[in-house]
């Protein structure tokens, strides 16, 4: 398949694509009730499904899924014989944070120097839309030459886990040969990059209670145990004095070996401020894709605004653990539990809730789909060689989809480049990219299907 017939048609279909991206941007498709309504993710849905039906897909569905969220599935089946790949994306997106940070506004795509933004531009709806500019440009060149089998997560950034446990009493559904989950990302603009390993994760809730209710401070402070100071302690013992993760009994000093991340391209990417330093020991890439990480995402106790003079009689906090290959999140989940009650002083009463879950992966780089993809970006990426990195982040289906299905190739690819700032305030894509992992995305399946007609 010609690389510049691909390379055009996909060209000519950018401002499709935008008007499209435009409009998914628009639903506040945040997976959580509490802060956006259902019906927004459900629109979400429903106009993803309506987009694959047009396409020519058949068997389009909306899935229920245990955790009370949808998925949309469609099958567009192919060539007799032809192997079948299933290409992944979510439509639901973390909430917009702070909303007085963004420069337009996160639910409205916006075009500024060069880039798209809005909430899920690069994370991970413009995901989706990668793969309909691949799969409409395949078919502008003749036709589809693999079936090809679409599932697009409704509650991927919550972790709840309603795909992984609707694929585990569905398995005949996402069976596949390849498997492509776009929901990665380069390593940075401009170079074509397959994720290698994704650490999993585990997200906790703890609470810590020490008196039936607040008491005065002057009256009562400094003998009444304060369950918000109690709660700083048990939380200040998951670091070390480098800022190093530290979890009693998960081991945290494993190493990578692959691609490297100059420390002042991380500060740079990072947007650390002058003169704070990065927390942890060795390299970089050890830090982020080699060894556990874990993160306080939130406390819940009195804002500065309107605190009173009172000891806390209650207080929690939302904890996330990254959990690197080779070590298992259900074991992980276990070591945080016990090293939260260990850690808590004063014979404080303390309650974990696990709130979810997801299992490491690392991929098979030297499969044939592998190297299908590396002929593919190299041509859509003029000449610039494929780089195998790793995702500090979570996709918790990965590990789900390489247990059911052991010997599909699953590859991570996406539009998550750095400038992305996904999951920040002004997240944003950059229209080039799309275009050049649509154009990847496209050369890619072709390959993949010559490939294995011919045995390899």
């Amino acid at each position: 398949m010609a690389h510049e017939a691909v390379a055009a048609t996909v060209a000519s279909l950018m401002p499709q694509a935008r008007h499209e991206l435009a409009e998914l941007v628009r639903f506040r498709s945040v997976a959580d009730p509490a802060q956006f309504p259902k019906s927004e993710c459900e629109a979400a849905a429903r106009w993803i499904a309506d987009a694959l039906e047009a396409e020519g897909f058949t068997d389009v569905a909306l899935l229920d899924t245990p955790d009370g969220t949808q998925s949309v599935y469609g099958l567009l089946p192919g060539p007799v014989g032809a192997p079948t790949v299933l290409l992944y994306a979510h439509y639901d997106v973390q909430p917009p944070l702070d909303e007085a940070a963004w420069l337009s506004p996160p639910f409205e795509l916006t075009e500024r120097d060069g880039r798209w933004y809005g909430r899920g531009t690069a994370d991970c709806k413009g995901g989706f839309v990668m793969h309909l500019l691949a799969l409409r440009a395949l078919k502008a060149a003749g036709g589809v030459p693999v079936t090809v089998k679409v599932i697009v997560e409704g509650s991927e950034e919550q972790g709840t886990g309603g795909l992984e446990r609707y694929a585990e009493a569905h398995p005949e559904l996402l069976t596949a040969d390849a498997i492509v989950i776009g929901d990665s990302g380069n390593f940075r603009a401009g170079q074509p990059t397959v994720t290698g390993i994704l650490r999993g994760m585990t997200l906790l809730r703890v609470q810590i209670d020490t008196l039936q209710g607040n008491l005065h401070s002057g009256q009562f402070g400094g003998a009444a145990p304060d369950a918000l100071a109690a709660l700083v302690r048990v939380l200040d013992s998951l670091r070390g004095p480098d800022g190093s993760t530290t979890v009693d009994g998960l081991e945290s000093d494993a190493e990578w070996d692959g691609i490297q991340y100059p420390p002042e391209r991380f500060r740079e990417d990072a947007k650390v401020l002058d003169g704070v330093e990065l927390i942890g020991s060795g390299t970089v890439a050890d830090r982020i894709w080699a060894r556990p990480a874990v993160t306080v995402l939130g406390i819940d106790c009195p804002p500065v605004v309107g605190a009173t003079p009172s000891v806390q009689a209650r207080a929690a906090a939302l904890v996330s653990l990254r959990v690197p290959p080779g070590s298992d999140a259900a074991k992980a989940t276990e070591l945080l539990t016990a090293h939260l009650h260990r850690h808590t002083p004063w014979g404080a009463r303390v309650a974990v809730e696990q709130l979810g879950q997801g299992q490491p992966f690392s991929a098979d780089t030297a499969s044939p789909a592998y190297t299908a993809m590396a002929d593919a970006m190299r041509e859509a990426y003029d000449g610039v060689e494929m780089a195998v990195a790793g995702q500090g982040g979570s996709i918790p289906l990965c590990g789900t989809l390489a247990t059911l299905y052991p010997h599909a190739e699953i590859l991570l690819t996406g539009l998550s480049e750095p400038e992305a700032q996904i999951h920040a305030a002004n997240e944003s894509v950059c229209p080039r990219e799309l275009e050049r992992m649509s154009v990847a995305e496209a050369l890619f399946l072709a390959r993949y299907a010559a490939g294995t007609a011919n045995g390899d």
